[in-house]
């Protein structure tokens, strides 16, 4: 027989534990890219989904989704910023397009090479950046990875020393105006389309050729479609671990703490591997057929420096800041 005294035992029972079993449910991250799942963007992100899990069990619970599965390219951003997404690979482009002043991060030739980038990104200027995009845009960076260097793709060979030699090529960037001023410094007629339909307009001539790290090319097969890689090593690109500030802000300090040192491990490990990689692709596409060529890389930053100012791009730029990113040794 039930009791009124066993009914309000089993309640006290039940409200002492609901609290216990609701702290135990782990916070969930899930994290958009549109790297390509063998790529080693995505790679690293699994590796950090490994070591977080690892290091807080039970706490953190990690879904990573590339080749954009979870979110299209471009809108992962304001999911994050409605709520609706935890965590993407953020590009500086995307962060350009709410401050404009911090645009120069995402311009052409600003970064001699990948240990330039680096020291600037890891220094005190990252610092103020990451701070900038905290407060502003309610996005925690807990550090930055290298998506590599990038390079002109051509459907068909073409002797190309200065822009003007890539005057009427269709060339596929990301929409914006930050790359469409890039665009038109390489000389080319920026044309925006998604990376899935690239192959193929590039197979049936829809396009000229594309811009990406030689890594991403050869992930999508565009050596396939392709007769030459243009060195132009117009943009040394980081994009950044981001995560939505009211998640980050729910966090633990020991929860953050092994977020970013887990962050930085796997950025350590994509970075090594694209690295090694950028040195041996060069012979992988040349043994495939295609012509790999250097132009006149004066010619084309100073072309690229024409176009910020003529759009107005780099009038918006925060004073001073493209001298103190120079000046990092």
């Amino acid at each position: 027989m039930i009791t009124r005294r066993t009914v309000i035992a089993a309640a006290a029972a039940f409200a002492l534990s609901a609290p216990a079993a609701v702290a135990q449910a782990p916070i969930q991250f899930r994290i958009s890219t549109a790297g390509a799942e063998q790529d080693w963007l995505a790679r690293s992100l699994y590796q950090f989904k490994e070591n977080v899990e690892k290091d807080l069990p039970g706490q953190i619970a990690i879904s990573v989704h590339p080749n954009s599965s979870l979110f299209r390219q471009g809108t992962e951003l304001p999911a994050i910023q409605r709520g609706n997404l935890e965590m993407s690979t953020m590009t500086t482009f995307e962060i350009e397009q709410q401050l404009p002043e911090y645009g120069i991060f995402s311009a052409g030739y600003v970064f001699r090479d990948y240990d330039h980038m680096r020291k600037v990104m890891d220094g005190p200027i990252g610092k103020e950046y990451i701070a900038a995009v905290a407060s502003k845009m309610g996005i925690e960076i807990i550090d930055f990875i290298y998506l590599g260097t990038r390079q002109v793709n051509l459907r068909q060979y073409r002797d190309v020393k200065t822009p003007a030699d890539l005057a009427g090529v269709k060339l596929r960037m990301p929409p914006g105006a930050g790359w469409t001023a890039l665009g038109r410094g390489l000389g080319v007629t920026p044309t925006p389309m998604a990376m899935p339909e690239v192959y193929l307009a590039m197979k049936s001539g829809a396009i000229d050729g594309q811009e990406n790290p030689l890594a991403l090319a050869r992930y999508n097969n565009l050596q396939e479609v392709s007769q030459q890689f243009v060195l132009t090593d117009h943009l040394v690109q980081p994009v950044a671990f981001a995560i939505a500030k009211p998640v980050w802000d729910k966090l633990t300090p020991a929860q953050q703490a092994a977020m970013r040192k887990h962050a930085r491990t796997a950025a350590q490990f994509n970075d090594q591997g694209r690295l090694k990689d950028e040195k041996e692709l060069v012979a992988f596409f040349e043994k495939a057929g295609l012509k790999v060529t250097k132009p006149d890389l004066a010619a084309f930053k100073a072309s690229v420096d024409k176009q910020y100012a003529d759009a107005g791009l780099s009038q918006k730029w925060q004073k001073g800041l493209a001298e103190r990113i120079a000046n990092t040794k």
